[in-house]
Parts: structure tokens; sequence; C-alpha cells
């Protein structure tokens, strides 16, 4: 009986014995399989890290052509907006070099101003003088001698509005002066009318001494008594004047014109002189 049971339990151990050889075979050809598993997955696995990092490079080549390209469509873009400048620049200064041309034609040509003293005067038997100053005290810029009696002047402006035309040949000698108002000979026309030729004149004492008469009288007309200009009148006794403010107009080299500026600014100006190179 107890050897029976003896050997039952051997039987019994033996088997679990067995048992546990077998499990951990079982066990440990699993994990061989799955060791087997991984190695098979794995040059596949590695296959394709290799193709997505040759992805990435591509990726990374691509953007950086992308930023080259951009780079030279900005540099480009740049060049041509700085020579969009630089034109801009260009042409602006060339505006401005012709309005300051057009300023000092216009207001300082030949070293003038637009606003002159003009003064009419003559002997109320002699002829008529006109003369421009700058100002009232300065030597007149420009002083002429008109062929018409000054009695006779007097009367077309008492009738209205008087244009005095003076006009000189454009030859080589008048081409050789500087400046318009610098010819010598003039033919003079009123309203229209031709009457006779003026003479350009250098102030001499007499018309400075009547200028200086006169200097105070910013605009009006009047008479100086006999002896002004000569000291002692024999040249047809009192002196008649008209002084005022003129505004000078240049058109061109070979043309300017006087306005007399009227002092309450309304209407046509009562006497118009024009200097023309035909």
């Amino acid at each position: 009986m107890k050897t029976s049971m003896a050997k039952s339990i051997q039987d019994l151990s033996s088997k679990k014995q067995l048992f546990h050889w077998t499990a951990k075979v079982s066990n440990e050809e699993a994990i061989a399989e799955e060791e087997e598993e991984d190695l098979s997955f794995n040059p596949s696995s590695s296959a394709d890290n290799t193709d997505a990092m040759k992805e990435e490079k591509k990726e990374k080549e691509k953007e950086k052509e992308k930023e080259k390209e951009r780079e030279n469509e900005e540099s480009s873009s740049s060049s041509v907006s700085a020579r969009r400048k630089k034109l801009q620049a260009i042409a602006v200064s060339r505006l401005k070099s012709m309005i300051i041309g057009f300023g000092r034609n216009r207001g300082h040509f030949h070293g003038l101003g637009t606003r002159l003293v003009g003064t009419l005067f003559g002997h109320r038997r002699g002829h008529v003088h006109f003369a421009f100053q700058k100002d009232p005290t300065s030597h007149p810029v420009f002083l002429v001698e008109l062929a018409t009696p000054i009695t006779g002047l007097v009367r077309e402006m008492a009738s209205g509005l008087v244009r005095i035309a003076l006009e000189c040949d454009k030859d080589k000698k008048a081409a050789a002066a500087s400046r318009l108002i610098d010819h010598p000979l003039w033919t003079t026309y009123c309203n229209g009318k031709k009457c006779g030729f003026a003479t350009r004149r250098e102030c001499g004492a007499k018309e400075w001494e009547i200028l200086k008469a006169v200097e105070p009288i910013s605009m009006g007309a009047g008479v100086l008594p006999a002896g002004n200009g000569n000291g002692n009148g024999e040249e047809g006794g009192e002196i008649m004047y008209m002084r005022a403010k003129f505004e000078r107009v240049v058109g061109s080299r070979d043309s300017e014109a006087f306005y007399m500026m009227n002092p309450d600014s309304n209407g046509a100006p009562e006497l118009s002189i024009y200097l023309l190179r035909v």
C-alpha cells in the first residue's frame, strides 16, 4: 500500500516537472518566434525609415530652393524699386529746376523784379520820357524818350486806355544785346497807330533831378514848376509827370510787358507798355 502511494507521488512529481519543462520550452519557443518575427520585420522598417529620410531631404532641398527664389525676387524687386526712386528723384529735381527757372524769368529776369516804379514825365512842349526804377531811390534801369508830345499822350489817356508798343528789329546787332531793354532804338505804336520812334537814354543830371523831385510821390500826376531838370526852364517851362507802380511780366526773351497797377485792383490797367523784338 505504501509502495503504491509512494509510486503515485513520484509519478505526480515527475508529471509536474514534465509540465514545467514543457511550459518553459513552449515559452522559449514563443520568444524565439517573436524574435524571428522582429528580425523579419526590421528590414522593412529600416527601408521605410530610409525612404522617409530621403523624402525629408527632398523637402528640405525644395524649401531651400524656394527660399533662394524668394531672395532673388526680393533682390530684383528692391533693385527695381531703387531704380524707380532714383528716376523719381531725377524727375523731381528737373521739375524743381524748371519751376525755379520759370520763377526767375518771371520775377527776377536780368536782375529786375515784378514790381517797378514807373514815371512818365516831360516838358509841356516837349517829348514823353518813360523811366522804370526798382525802387524810388535807385537809378532807372530803363529810360526811353518817345517822339510823341506829352500833351498828345495826356489827351489819349484822358479818352480811355492807352497801349504803347515798342518794337525793335531782331537782327544781329539786336541779338548781340544781352537784354531786351538794352536796345537803343524802337518803333513806337500807340493804340495800334504808328507814332515815330523811341530812343533809349542814359539817366543824366537833368533826368535824375526830375526823378529826385518826384521821389516822395508813390502814385499820382501833377506839374513841376519851371526850372526842374535844367535849372532855368529854357526847354519848355513846366514839367508834367505821372507816377505809379507797374507790374512787369516776361513772356520770353523777346517780349516783356509793364502794366500800371490800379489802387483798387479793379478793371484793366490804364497804361500798358510792351517791349517786343520782331
